[in-house]
């Protein structure tokens, strides 16, 4: 108490130091003095009415720590008294657990059984293209499966009825085609509902397109998704005639293994990207098989038309044409009356010859393409070597990804070569083989009128 008070005072002295050298209120150590003493008195007056209070409140007190002593009491009884009858429900649960397995006997196996069918009948599901018309199912198999689990609850007639209608549904269902409307996630990632075609638990298809179902039981979402990149043309082909079929048998490109083989499918290269992987030799070789098969067929085209110039020329030799080269020849035969022998057959043969590189020409350029096609093949082959063997100087053997691209440099290269050389080869015999058939023609003609020619000499 004498430390509180000294503290006070040594407080108050502080501010009425203060305030003396701050204002100058105070005039001498009197009238501070006083002021002390009646701080003092105000500090006393204060803590007398705070005791006075504090007396008052202290049988209050007394009453509150009572009262909580006996509600402490009746809660100590009640805690016990539960206790008591916690430890004589344990007896009475455990009772009543023998009774039940003595009473389930066999039934216990039988519920063991549903237990496992509910729990197997959901992974199935799941995984099932039905599960996408029938999704309330899942819900019902799980907490059949949990309830089978307990050993305080037992499955309902009601309930096993129901399981064995969800096995039998799914079976039936998956010899069905059937046609409903769900939501379908399109290749841009945008949902929309459209009507969907499931061909028993194999398939889905919508819009002419195949569809992909992110079962839950492998972690997906459930939700239907167009696939990113769609099968070959000739596969899409029967998934239209599907959809646009009302009844009779229509070929559709199923895919037994629910979805494998469909994924590996996709993921084939087509054509397009066959040839990309052939890279700049790839492109060459087919830039030179273009350009010769245009011209051996436009070669044909010009053979055919001069073969039938020629055959009708040949019924009508008394009229030469110089629209054909038979005629030509006839004209030089014509215009060489009075010559002796020798020099109509060196005017004949110069005609002949003539007309001889007009009826071959480009032949030599079908035959080149035909040998520099596989050529350029094998360049690409050892190109797409060479960089295979880079990539694993680099990167090792052990990833055949890395090894991949110039791999299939080198088989598409070599293929491409080959697939332009086969028909360079067979156009060139055909066009080859028309203008030597002509010009065999004119020799025949220039050989038949020297003939005839000489008759007449010798006639005369």
């Amino acid at each position: 108490m004498k430390r509180l008070i000294i503290s006070q005072l040594f407080f108050i002295l502080c501010l009425a130091g203060m305030n003396v050298s701050a204002q100058g209120s105070l005039a001498n150590l009197d009238d501070l003095l006083t002021s002390v003493k009646d701080g003092t008195f105000k500090e006393n007056t204060q803590n007398k009415a705070r005791e006075q209070q504090f007396i008052q409140n202290k049988g209050r007190q007394q009453q509150l720590l009572q009262d909580a002593n006996r509600e402490r009491t009746a809660l100590e009884a009640d805690s016990a008294r539960m206790e008591g009858e916690f430890e004589a429900n344990e007896g009475s649960l455990a009772e009543l657990r023998l009774q039940l397995e003595a009473r389930m006997g066999s039934l216990k196996e039988l519920f063991g059984v549903l237990q496992q069918a509910a729990g197997d009948a959901r992974g199935n599901f799941e995984g099932s293209l039905t599960n996408i018309e029938y999704p309330e199912r899942s819900a019902f198999l799980t907490s059949l499966a949990e309830k089978m689990g307990s050993t305080t609850e037992l499955a309902s007639l009601e309930e096993i009825e129901q399981l064995w209608f969800e096995l039998q549904r799914e079976m039936t269902e998956q010899g069905k085609l059937k046609k409903f409307t769900t939501s379908v996630v399109t290749a841009n990632g945008d949902p929309s509902t459209q009507e969907v075609t499931r061909i028993g638990v194999f398939n889905i298809i919508a819009g002419g397109k195949y569809l992909s179902y992110n079962d839950p039981a492998s972690g997906g979402t459930g939700a239907v998704v167009e696939l990113q990149r769609q099968p070959q043309a000739r596969y899409l082909d029967t998934v239209a005639n599907t959809e646009s079929a009302n009844s009779g048998v229509v070929g559709f490109g199923m895919d037994p293994s629910r979805g494998q083989l469909l994924g590996m499918l996709v993921q084939s290269p087509n054509l397009r990207e066959r040839i990309d992987q052939g890279g700049t030799v790839g492109y060459i070789i087919i830039g030179l098989g273009l350009i010769g098969a245009f011209i051996a067929i436009l070669r044909l085209i010009q053979l055919m038309i001069v073969s039938a110039q020629v055959g009708a020329q040949r019924r009508n030799p008394g009229k030469a044409s110089n629209k054909n080269p038979l005629g030509r020849v006839l004209s030089v035969y014509q215009n060489a009356k009075g010559v002796d022998l020798e020099s109509l057959e060196l005017r004949l043969g110069e005609a002949v010859l003539k007309e001889t590189p007009k009826l071959q020409r480009f032949n030599m350029m079908i035959k080149v393409i035909g040998v520099v096609a596989p050529l350029m093949g094998l360049l690409g082959t050892v190109t797409g070597m060479i960089i295979t063997f880079q990539a694993i100087t680099l990167f090792g053997a052990g990833d055949p990804k890395m090894m991949a691209g110039g791999i299939s440099q080198a088989l598409i290269t070599t293929v491409l070569g080959l697939v332009v050389a086969i028909p360079m080869v067979l156009l060139h015999t055909l066009v080859a083989g028309r203008s030597k058939a002509l010009v065999e023609i004119l020799e025949e003609q220039a050989t038949g009128m020297v003939a005839e020619y000489s008759e007449k000499k010798s006639v005369q």
